[in-house]
């Protein structure tokens, strides 16, 4: 079980959870979050998340990446214009967060 926030993930059953409440995620989603989550506070290139999510290396658009993104921030009730749960971290990838950052400061 990993929990982050108030982000609850179990990858043995494929479940997550925002507080009290279930989401249901599509089987490419949960590995997405999976993938963020079980890394925490660290960047994860989209490289890594092709390979991981998609098990391929060869990708030509993030597209894949940032529409599936957009509806997990979606289901978690994240704000996709300003996330606190994953972030976008520009030019280096994608960030679980810890805690939720504080916006109007820089991340780095």
């Amino acid at each position: 079980m990993w929990e982050v926030q108030d982000v609850r993930l179990d990858p043995s059953t494929r479940r997550v959870w925002r507080g009290a409440d279930e989401v249901v995620l599509s089987r490419k989603e949960f590995d997405l979050v999976h993938a963020l989550i079980s890394r925490a506070g660290e960047i994860v290139t989209r490289d890594e998340l092709m390979r991981d999510v998609w098990h391929t290396s060869f990708w030509s658009s993030s597209k894949t990446i940032d529409v599936h993104l957009g509806w997990v921030r979606r289901k978690l009730g994240d704000d996709t214009r300003r996330p606190t749960l994953i972030t976008t971290i520009r030019g280096r990838g994608l960030r679980f967060e810890v805690s939720a950052p504080v916006h109007g400061r820089a991340s780095v």
